[in-house]
């Protein structure tokens, strides 16, 4: 298993986009850990170090997944730092340079998974908001041209600086076990990638919807 859902998930977005200018449909909510939503005076300040980042990820996902070990990875998931994220491509220090043009600081990345069942949440931090919205917009493009899929930029379910893609039948060559949804979310100066796999599209889009609030519930306003 990779860290990564699937190769395109980083290697693509950086080789491609320009420099930045189980659950079921009645899933219970999300375990948030204790982090505070709601208004912006009770929301936690913006991370300066990747312990602070980490502290915003959700810790549980409705479909009652194990989480997978970070060392249980290849490469392993937790903390990414630039350098990390610019190795998943073949050429790293071009990979870095498009990353520094994105203004990106830090990144951690968490899985839960049995058997063919997956959810995997990447929170990134950029030193801008109109960095993080062209991450955003570039990974969610690229990553629908390689799966094949449609982008719905205004799905109902999922909060307005979402976009959306489902696969009800993922091709066998790109790795994926089961029906599979997928979100990307800029707000302020993160991004939020989320991907859930199932055993149906209703069961995978149920877990996306709720672990994708969860996780912008807990980030810092503005």
């Amino acid at each position: 298993m990779t860290s990564r859902l699937l190769p395109a998930t980083a290697a693509a977005l950086l080789l491609l986009a320009p420099l930045c200018a189980g659950c079921t449909s009645d899933a219970a909510p999300v375990d948030d850990g204790g982090a505070a939503a709601g208004d912006a005076s009770s929301r936690p300040a913006v991370p300066t170090s990747a312990d602070q980042l980490e502290a915003l990820l959700v810790t549980q996902v409705p479909s009652g997944l194990p989480q997978v070990a970070d060392d249980e990875l290849d490469p392993p998931a937790g903390e990414k730092t630039i350098d990390d994220v610019a190795g998943y491509g073949d050429d790293a220090p071009r990979q870095r340079r498009v990353l520094t043009d994105y203004g990106y600081l830090r990144g951690w990345e968490r899985f839960w998974r049995s058997g063919n069942a997956l959810t995997s949440v990447f929170l990134d931090q950029f030193s801008g908001a109109e960095g993080a919205a062209s991450y955003a917009e570039d990974l969610a493009r690229n990553d629908a041209e390689y799966y094949g899929g449609l982008l719905d930029r205004a799905p109902g379910d999922l909060p307005a600086e979402c976009v959306l893609m489902v696969r009800n039948d993922p091709e066998p060559r790109h790795g994926l076990t089961g029906s599979a949804a997928f979100a990307w979310c800029a707000t302020g100066v993160f991004t939020v990638a989320v991907a859930a796999v199932a055993g149906s599209t209703a069961d995978a889009r149920a877990e996306l919807a709720a672990v994708t609030a969860a996780q912008l519930d807990r980030l810092p306003a503005g």
